[in-house]
């Protein structure tokens, strides 16, 4: 595999983040389509099948159509956006996280090229970081573990960029080491870890105690990030209660609540 594009980045603000990346000339970033936030009028961005890495750089067409149905099925959209510097000097271009969450930064090249992670949490990379599926062999996995059988791969020796809610934690875990967790709070992991899904051991406290079935189990060697809010578990919040009552001016940030009707509109 080729060498990635080495690029600078800085990472602005605390949970709504974005990352700003400064490329030399020439230099380009892949990321997913309607990310960008601002950029350069030197930057000059393009749509495109693949993912710009070498791996795509002696397919047809065909199989760069496969390749993008595949990044479809992994939760990305059917086309990758490019963002290169065709200006002098440095120029820069910006990523903004999806909700609320944080920007983690990831240099493969610690991770043995290497990294999988949830479906949706790819943000952008350096050229040359091919962007994969990872199956999960287990059927248990692929049932119950909330990302299903498929992941994403992220291979390559350059900088890639992922995105997760709430906040994040990595572990190091020993050969052997062991820890279990929601299914929906693993961000990514290095491709030493076993990953496999158990039934929670009491039933009674799963069903009633509100934490599900199923808990992940994850197992050394290796690194793993955890996000405390899954996106799912923000959107059921949300949801939650925005379809409390149907009338609109009992919700708890009602000004009408507050004030009364009578003081609003007056006594007549």
């Amino acid at each position: 595999m080729g060498k990635a594009h080495e690029i600078d980045y800085t990472i602005y603000g605390d949970d709504m983040q974005f990352v700003e990346i400064g490329l030399d000339p020439g230099e380009t970033i892949v990321a997913e389509a309607g990310a960008m936030m601002y950029m350069d009028s030197s930057i000059v961005s393009d749509t495109v099948f693949g993912d710009g890495s070498e791996r795509d750089a002696g397919k047809g067409l065909m199989d760069k159509m496969l390749g993008a149905g595949k990044r479809v099925i992994t939760g990305e959209s059917l086309f990758m956006t490019t963002f290169t510097n065709k200006g002098q000097g440095k120029k820069v271009v910006s990523f903004g996280a999806p909700y609320p969450g944080k920007i983690i930064p990831l240099d493969l090249k610690d991770y043995n090229n290497q990294i999988i992670c949830q479906r949706d949490a790819f943000l952008c990379a350096a050229k040359g970081i091919a962007i994969e599926i990872a199956f999960q062999k287990r059927i248990g996995v692929g049932f119950f573990g909330g990302e299903g059988f498929i992941m994403q791969r992220l291979i390559g020796d350059g900088m890639a960029f992922i995105h997760a809610g709430g906040t994040i934690i990595k572990k190091n875990l020993e050969a052997g080491e062991v820890i279990k967790l929601d299914t929906g709070c693993l961000v990514a992991m290095t491709t030493g870890i076993d990953y496999d899904v158990q039934f929670a051991s009491n039933v009674r406290s799963a069903i009633f105690g509100g934490e599900g079935l199923f808990l992940a189990t994850l197992k050394g060697p290796g690194q793993v990030w955890l996000q405390s809010l899954p996106f799912s578990r923000l959107a059921n919040r949300v949801y939650a209660a925005s379809s409390k009552g149907d009338n609109k001016s009992k919700g708890e940030g009602s000004v009408l609540k507050g004030i009364g009707l009578k003081g609003l509109l007056g006594d007549d």
